[in-house]
């Protein structure tokens, strides 16, 4: 395919943008009594309003046409199939087989992978349910009352968000703690309170060698056995989530409680692989098995709706829109869920460890703009820190706002002044308040500049009846395709994260010259700041 910005329908995109930047939503509504009908779209347990955004009927037919002459249906079609578009580690992309049912087909290198998901699922399940009923037990014969689980990036954030998101599925007599940075705090911090006795690390590493994990890992052996005292523990307070037998054994785990996943899953699409063992653990199999469910009905969704009824195509064709004919920067999102409170933080990888790149795949840098920055927190905690910026500041920030009809934890009016927030921003945002609207409150003039509200500021509202297990994986599985579908548009590989490779690097070769004497050859900053932590580190 040729250069995005060549295509016609991108150059009918930029001459019709021009003409909607004129254009107020509140005029459009004005316009139009039918508009939020015409603008809403709800699948799978999912309604999504898209009506406050900055578009009209014409603006979603080209944005449709720019996603089928970018090939969608075709990228799609390839990836679900299992195809090798992950095309600079030369591997598939099948995050969605983890949730196939069985039964299903799904072929890589001629091999139908469905039936080994399921082995490690049914392993991870009876695994679960041993821990959770008290059969399997530590080195001393107490039963486990504590998880943690050791990892970093998609190893990580994945299971804190699932753990917090249905933490009221969860087993309470259960603690789970999660470690993933390299800071000693974190690790001091997660196991301070715990018995070696009743605690059970899972440490989660492809290959058992990532530095951060390791490190953590290897120091969380050193806190068991100093209070166990036998390396014959390790194997009852420890299981692997790896690929690497070899170096799972030499930890002093059992090889038999190691719970493998497959190149063709990215780490941050893992989270309903084995990468989710401690998720299910919390929850119990059958609730991870439901969430599973809630991921494949979403994929199915996906791969079979209109893509002018499609939920994920839809949320992805905004934040093209946005992100590049107005030139906005970040997308907030703002779930109105407490239990959410992860979600952003989630998305954070999801989406700029995806498309946050410069370099598409014919080999050459983008001549447009690629990922927005995501960011967001939960409601109503935001409208006391960002949303002054977000109402009133210079900056154009699209904003995806999440809530459910009902909430898991009744307590008198909380839930209906939640959602009577939820509602009120949306609106505020989009329609706004004019200086005659400030007058007739009262207002002195010379006050009236600081309290207007110019409004035209674009949201979607997705709604759910209430948080379930189901409901997360479709949430999660929505925006793994919103995010294929922006980078199949910006023609970037969504799959590799060689961005991240370059610091790791260099941290290996600063570490050791930290605590030597060695000559450095770094550039002068570098070599200025290791030098001064050299001669501060022992005052």
């Amino acid at each position: 395919m040729g250069s995005l910005i060549e295509l016609p329908v991108w150059q009918d995109l930029q001459k019709h943008a021009s003409q909607v930047q004129a254009l107020h939503l509140r005029d459009l509504f004005a316009a139009d009594a039918n508009r939020a009908q015409q603008f809403s779209v709800e699948a799978e347990g999912l309604f999504l309003d898209y009506s406050k955004n900055r578009i009209t009927s014409e603006t979603v037919s080209l944005l449709v046409k720019l996603a089928e002459a970018s090939g969608l249906r075709a990228a799609m079609d390839a990836m679900f199939r299992g195809d090798r578009i992950n095309i600079t580690e030369k591997r598939p992309v099948l995050h969605t087989a983890l949730r196939a049912p069985r039964g299903a087909e799904v072929f890589v290198d001629g091999v139908n992978v469905i039936p080994e998901v399921h082995a490690v699922l049914d392993r991870m399940s009876d695994f679960a349910n041993r821990v959770r009923s008290g059969e399997w037990l530590g080195f001393t014969g107490k039963r486990i009352r504590n998880v943690v689980n050791i990892g970093i990036g998609g190893s990580d954030l994945g299971p804190v968000m699932a753990y917090e998101a249905l933490r009221s599925y969860a087993q309470r007599d259960l603690t789970l703690r999660f470690i993933s940075n390299v800071d000693g705090t974190d690790f001091a911090e997660a196991t301070h309170d715990l018995n070696a006795d009743e605690t059970l690390f899972i440490v989660a590493s492809k290959t058992f060698g990532t530095l951060e994990t390791m490190t953590n890992a290897y120091s969380a052996r050193a806190w068991a056995l100093a209070q166990l005292g036998d390396e014959k523990a390790v194997a009852c307070h420890f299981v692997a989530v790896s690929t690497n037998a070899a170096r799972v054994s030499d930890f002093g785990i059992d090889t038999a409680n190691m719970f493998g996943f497959w190149d063709w899953v990215g780490g941050r699409y893992s989270m309903d692989s084995a990468i989710g063992l401690s998720t299910m653990l919390a929850i119990g199999p059958d609730n991870f098995r439901a969430m599973l469910a809630g991921f494949h009905a979403m994929d199915e969704h996906f791969r079979t709706a209109p893509f002018h009824e499609n939920l994920p195509v839809l949320m992805a064709l905004l934040t093209v829109w946005y992100n590049n004919f107005f030139g906005a920067q970040s997308v907030a999102v703002l779930p109105y869920d407490q239990y959410l409170k992860r979600f952003p933080a989630y998305l954070q990888q999801l989406t700029m460890e995806s498309n946050g790149k410069y370099v598409t795949l014919s080999g050459e840098r983008a001549q447009w703009e690629t990922s927005p920055i995501y960011w967001g927190e939960p409601g109503t905690n935001g409208q006391h820190s960002f949303y002054q910026l977000i109402h009133q500041g210079t900056k154009l920030i699209p904003c995806d706002f999440i809530g459910f009809v009902h909430s898991l934890n009744s307590h008198g009016p909380h839930h209906d002044i939640l959602i009577a927030n939820l509602f009120a921003q949306a609106e505020a945002l989009a329609f706004g308040k004019t200086a005659d609207q400030v007058r007739a409150e009262g207002n002195e003039e010379w006050l009236v500049p600081h309290r207007v509200f110019e409004g035209n500021r674009p949201s979607n509202m997705l709604l759910a009846d209430r948080l379930t297990p189901e409901i997360l994986g479709k949430l999660v599985a929505l925006y793994e395709h919103n995010v294929f579908t922006q980078g199949v548009i910006w023609q970037v590989d969504s799959f590799d994260q060689w961005g991240v490779e370059l610091g790791k690097v260099l941290a290996v070769q600063i570490q050791p010259e930290l605590t030597s004497g060695a000559d450095l050859h770094h550039d002068s900053s570098t070599n200025a700041l290791i030098n001064r932590y050299r001669r501060l580190r022992h005052v």
